[in-house]
C-alpha cells in the first residue's frame, strides 16, 4: 500500500494544473490517468495551437442549473493570471478574436508549461482505476499497479466528449458512489445532424462558409456557419448547440446585416432583368443563393417578374431560415460533455463535496460548461487551482 496526501484522477488541463496548484510543504501528490499520454485535449485544441483562456471569461458565459456557481473560482483565477504563466514560461500567444488567446506555435507548450509547474509530484500514465473506497478519513485506490491510499481525492477525468482520446464517465460513477446527484449529461459545442428534407440544400454546400446570427434558448451568437455533408456546423452551430435541445426548432439568418427582401426590391427598381438567384447573389455566396433560388422555385426567373410577396417569402427563408435538427454528431465530435455533477453537492469555494470531506471534482465532469472560444480551459484552471489550493 503506498501513501499520498492528495491523489488526482486525470492527467488533463484541470488535473495537471490542480497538481501544480497543490505542490509545497512537502506533500506528497500523486496523478492518474489511464491515457498513455497526458493532457491529449490540449493537444487537439484550437486547430493544433490551443485557446488556453479567454479574457472575456464570467459566470454568464457558462452554462449550468446554478448559473452563479462558478463565479467564486473564476474570481480568485482570472485569465490574465494564466496569461502570465504563459509569458513566464516563454511562451508566444496571440488574441484571434473576440477574447481568444492561443499559442502562436503548438498546444503542447501548454502541457510543457504545466508538467514543469507541477514538478515534485508523481504523474503515472498507463494506470487504470478499478475502484475507489472510503475507509475511515481516507480514499483507497485499487489501480491495475497496485493500492493507494491518500487522504484527499481529487477527480479530474472530464466528460464523456471526445471518447478516441480516451474520454471516459469514470467521473460520474465515482460521484454515483459516493451519494453526489448529477445532471443530465449530452453533447455540447457538436456540430448538428438533419433529415433528408434538410441535408437537400445542406450536401450541395458541402464546405461553404457564410456569417450567420442565432438566437434560442437563451443564447445568441453571431459567428461563421459550415454547411457539411451531414447538417451545420461552424462556431455559430456550435455555440448554440448547447442551448439546443432535441426535438426544438431553430431560426438563422444568413444575411445578419440585411434585410434581403427590401435590397431585392431595390435592386428590382434598378435592374429587374436579372435573374433572382443573381440579384441574391450580391448578398450571400454565389452557391448559396443559387441554392435558394432553386429550393424556392426561383430558378432562371427574372427579379422584374416576381411581386412583393415572393420577394418577401425570400427574404423570409434568408433572413429567418427555419429548420429542425434531428440530432447531433454525439460524443465522437463534441468538444465538451453538457451536465455533469450537480453543484448543489460542491462547494462553490473548494469544489469538494459538501456531504464527503476530502473529495473534490473539478473542470468538465462538473455541471459548468463553457461557450467555445476558451472558456472550457479557463474553468478547468480556475476549479484546479481552487480545489488544489484547498486540498
Amino acid at each position: 500500500m503506498e501513501h499520498f496526501d492528495l491523489v488526482i484522477l486525470g492527467a488533463g488541463a484541470a488535473g495537471l494544473f490542480c497538481a501544480g496548484s497543490a505542490m509545497g510543504q512537502g506533500r506528497r501528490v500523486l496523478v492518474l490517468d489511464h491515457a498513455e499520454k497526458p493532457a491529449e485535449k490540449i493537444r487537439i485544441s484550437g486547430g493544433g495551437r490551443c485557446n488556453f483562456t479567454n479574457l472575456a471569461t464570467g459566470p454568464e458565459r457558462f452554462l449550468s442549473a446554478n448559473p452563479r456557481f462558478a463565479a467564486s473560482a473564476l474570481a480568485r483565477y482570472r485569465p490574465t493570471a494564466f496569461v502570465d504563466l504563459v509569458d513566464r514560461a516563454g511562451i508566444s500567444w496571440h488574441e484571434k478574436t473576440q477574447g481568444q488567446l492561443f499559442c502562436d506555435g503548438k498546444a503542447t507548450q501548454i502541457t510543457d508549461m504545466l508538467l514543469e509547474r507541477m514538478q515534485g509530484a508523481e504523474l503515472r500514465l498507463a494506470t487504470q482505476v478499478v475502484s475507489v473506497a472510503q475507509e475511515g478519513g481516507s480514499f483507497t485506490l485499487r489501480t491495475s499497479a497496485g493500492m493507494i491510499r491518500t487522504n484527499r481525492l481529487v477527480v479530474a477525468t472530464g466528460g464523456k466528449s471526445i471518447p478516441k482520446i480516451g474520454a471516459t464517465g469514470l467521473a460520474y460513477d465515482i460521484a454515483r458512489q459516493f451519494g453526489l446527484r448529477l445532471v443530465d449529461q449530452r453533447p455540447a459545442l457538436v456540430p448538428l445532424t438533419f433529415a433528408e428534407q434538410d441535408l437537400a440544400l445542406c450536401r450541395p454546400l458541402a464546405g461553404l462558409s457564410v456569417e450567420a446570427r442565432i438566437a434560442h434558448g437563451g443564447g445568441q451568437f453571431r459567428d461563421a456557419l459550415l454547411f457539411t455533408h451531414r447538417g451545420l456546423s461552424g462556431p455559430v452551430i456550435l455555440q448554440i448547440s448547447s442551448f439546443w435541445q432535441p426535438g426544438e426548432e431553430l431560426q438563422i439568418d444568413l444575411a445578419p446585416d440585411l434585410d434581403i427582401a427590401s435590397a431585392l426590391k431595390e435592386a428590382r427598381g434598378r435592374n429587374g432583368r436579372v435573374a433572382v438567384a443573381t440579384a441574391l447573389a450580391q448578398f450571400l455566396p454565389e452557391r448559396l443563393a443559387q441554392a435558394v433560388g432553386g429550393e424556392m422555385g426561383l430558378a432562371g426567373a427574372r427579379l422584374a417578374d416576381q411581386p412583393n410577396k415572393q420577394l418577401e417569402a425570400l427574404g423570409r427563408r434568408v433572413n429567418g431560415w427555419r429548420l429542425r435538427p434531428v440530432g447531433t454528431e454525439g460524443y465522437r465530435t463534441a468538444e465538451v460533455t453538457l451536465g455533469g455533477i450537480d453543484t448543489r453537492d460542491l462547494d462553490a469555494k473548494s469544489l469538494q463535496a459538501r456531504q464527503v470531506p476530502g473529495l473534490f471534482f473539478i473542470g468538465e465532469c462538473v455541471d459548468v460548461t463553457g461557450w467555445l472560444g476558451g472558456y472550457n480551459f479557463q474553468w478547468a484552471w480556475a476549479s484546479a487551482d481552487a480545489a488544489g489550493r484547498a486540498a
